[in-house]
């Protein structure tokens, strides 16, 4: 029972997964717990499926299935939690995820999809998961999963998933991403679809709402210093991205957080 994160440090699975994760526990009484974007690829693997697991997203009900894929999100998620929950998640790096799976990081922006229907390998991959009796246990056979389908990202690739991971303190405008991506303008905006499925103003307000994020839950700093430190021309255009986003404002989101940044929790009995 209980929550535990791994996050590799060696390559080549560092230049694949951002995070392992798992969640196992019970609870006392039914909540609500809303996701906010969080901007990344991640695979879930629900080890008690006959427990029915069901959401809101983009005002459409939706169940869970035992495995499924989710890209980037510009809406919240709603979770309506079981009483018992089992999950274990990986979060692959976005330019990656072509790597892993042969499928672009951007097609399953605003989704979550049974990746069984991607890839028919992940129904035999949930029930060896499934078998394991630790979280290291299933951290050990996903690595090894993956290193076998591993190729050598490149330079580029890697700074892309520094940018997306917020592993970078490079301004974000195109004229700087441009340069130091060594991509024109054009280009840029042609990889940063292939990625998130959003264009390029798009793209980089995303990024600038994902350092908020961070800032509000890991940095001793005012919103008036977040909104700077991220690159907001004020603090109405901060207000007016990140409510666009999260129907919150920065403050009301301060005030609901939990321990998990993007996550925070409702009793709804």
């Amino acid at each position: 029972m209980g929550t535990f994160f791994h996050i590799p440090v060696d390559q080549p699975l560092n230049d694949m997964v951002q995070l392992f994760w798992q969640v196992n526990r019970e609870n006392d009484h039914f909540r609500r717990e809303v996701i906010l974007p969080k901007g990344i690829i991640e695979i879930v693997f629900n080890f008690l499926p006959e427990i029915t697991f069901s959401g809101k997203l983009y005002n459409k009900t939706f169940t869970m299935p035992k495995c499924f894929i989710q890209g980037y999100h510009d809406s919240t998620i709603e979770l309506d939690l079981p009483g018992s929950q089992f999950l274990f998640g990986v979060v692959i790096h976005t330019a990656a995820t072509k790597h892993i799976l042969q499928v672009s990081a951007g097609e399953f922006a605003r989704q979550c999809i049974d990746i069984t229907l991607v890839d028919t390998s992940f129904s035999s991959l949930w029930d060896q998961l499934a078998a394991k009796q630790s979280f290291q246990d299933r951290v050990a056979l996903f690595s090894d999963w993956l290193k076998k389908r591993s190729d050598c990202l490149s330079t580029r690739e890697q700074n892309l998933n520094k940018l997306f991971s917020l592993r970078t303190d490079k301004h974000l405008s195109v004229p700087n991403l441009s340069q130091w991506l060594c991509y024109s303008s054009r280009h840029l905006a042609r990889i940063f679809y292939e990625l998130t499925g959003m264009n390029t103003e798009q793209t980089l307000l995303y990024l600038k709402y994902l350092k908020a994020i961070h800032l509000i839950h890991h940095a001793d700093l005012s919103l008036t210093q977040v909104a700077y430190h991220c690159g907001f021309s004020d603090q109405s255009h901060f207000i007016k991205t990140f409510k666009s986003f999260t129907t919150l404002t920065p403050n009301e989101y301060r005030n609901k957080k939990s321990d998990i940044a993007g996550h925070y929790f409702e009793d709804v009995r």
